[in-house]
């Protein structure tokens, strides 16, 4: 017998026969023996139209009661679950974050996991039930209902399962498994069978929206083993689990992109000691991260300044970029929101030289302006005009021999 948790997503509990549905899948795995801990996210849209509730209220609601709000979604799941499952004759129980333990820091709205406590989930397990738990949510040390962020339901599946010690943990979606690329942009995409925590992590923090970033890290933190499958098709789905050595005879594992892009740019900077920290200093105090940066020194002394942000936070960014630009007296803010990040990624670039060299002439043979570089042990990053998103993603596929069939 195997402790198994699964994990349903929006698009999966989207209407009262899909949950019907997951509760079918759920009963199928408790027959084969297994132990179930079931964790679902709101049903599709739920969130957007309590957000947009919210907002005929207030223009800007406060963060405690936008929690205590947005939680509710997650709650109505898992009672719905609960009841189709008893309907079914599979007892079952379910349980809130707060009910389950589940403590975070006081953060509102992205709260971040610091213990769980698993007794009442294993007791009922013990007793033989299903126990269905309300993904995205927690409590803090004052008792306050806590969010974790879009996407925070794969990160409380990880979460239980490293808490319960299970077996695995698997991710169920409207996709079947982690691509090689975007099959909406590259056809020839292909399922990857096995991939690496560390490369489902770059992947993950690039673009590819399978996987909550923040549910990888868990993962490879206490070495949970992740299966992301789909809800509608049978199939083996991605395992994500530790490196092995047949994963290293693969050069390239996938290409990945990331549309929520923009540039900022101070010329005409001085060159001196503290100045990255005088112009990053008052961006991080607004909350809002840096990616790449490039910094150009010129023969006078003076430097141009060059950072992306996530596309959310291009003007804010940019009305505090002219406050600075004032201040050190710059000669000028230039922005670009219609940037895109390409990037590929693979354990195998560690062992293998020429790969950017590769990458940039593709990109060049298709006319595609290189305008930021960033590079790590098992990827590298380019900032391209949006325009050339897909071209670049199709010739980058292509040219590392991952379409279907290479």
């Amino acid at each position: 017998m195997a402790l198994i948790v699964q994990k349903f997503g929006g698009t999966s509990v989207g209407s009262i026969e899909r949950i019907q549905a997951v509760a079918q899948k759920v009963i199928a795995t408790c027959k084969q023996g297994h132990q179930v801990v079931v964790v679902v996210s709101a049903m599709s849209g739920e969130t957007d139209r309590l957000l947009a509730l919210s907002r005929e209220i207030s223009p800007q609601p406060g963060a405690r009661e936008l929690d205590v709000l947005l939680s509710t979604g997650e709650q109505v799941t898992i009672a719905l679950l609960s009841m189709a499952l008893f309907e079914m004759g599979c007892a079952a129980e379910s349980f809130t974050g707060a009910q389950v333990g589940i403590l975070t820091d006081s953060v509102h709205s992205r709260a971040r996991i610091r213990n769980i406590d698993a007794l009442r989930v294993s007791q009922a397990l013990q007793d033989g039930k299903v126990v269905v738990v309300a993904g995205f949510q927690g409590i803090d040390e004052k008792g306050d209902i806590t969010t974790l962020g879009r996407g925070g339901s794969d990160t409380t599946a990880v979460a239980m399962a490293a808490a319960l010690e299970a077996d695995e943990c698997r991710i169920y979606t409207d996709v079947d498994g982690v691509y090689t690329a975007d099959p909406r942009i590259v056809n020839k995409a292909k399922r990857i069978d096995r991939i690496a925590y560390e490369e489902m992590l770059e992947m993950a923090s690039l673009g590819s929206k399978v996987l909550q970033i923040r549910s990888v890290e868990f993962a490879s933190k206490y070495n949970i083993s992740l299966r992301v499958l789909s809800t509608f098709k049978d199939g083996p789905g991605t395992l994500i689990t530790n490196e092995d050595e047949s994963m290293e005879q693969v050069l390239i594992s996938g290409i990945a992109h990331n549309r929520d892009e923009a540039k900022l740019t101070i010329r005409g900077v001085p060159d001196t000691p503290g100045i990255a920290s005088r112009i990053l200093g008052p961006i991080a105090a607004a909350n809002i991260e840096v990616d790449m940066i490039i910094q150009n020194i010129g023969d006078d002394n003076s430097t141009n300044f060059t950072f992306t942000v996530h596309r959310n936070d291009y003007c804010r960014g940019l009305e505090i970029l002219q406050n600075i630009a004032e201040e050190l007296g710059a000669d000028g803010v230039a922005g670009d929101d219609s940037i895109v990040k390409i990037s590929v990624v693979g354990l195998g670039m560690r062992s293998h030289a020429g790969i950017a060299s590769q990458m940039f002439a593709v990109l060049a043979e298709e006319g595609i302006n290189i305008q930021m570089i960033s590079t790590s042990e098992i990827k590298i990053s380019v900032v391209v005009d949006e325009k050339y998103l897909e071209l670049g993603v199709r010739a980058l596929h292509s040219a590392f021999g991952l379409d279907e069939g290479d």
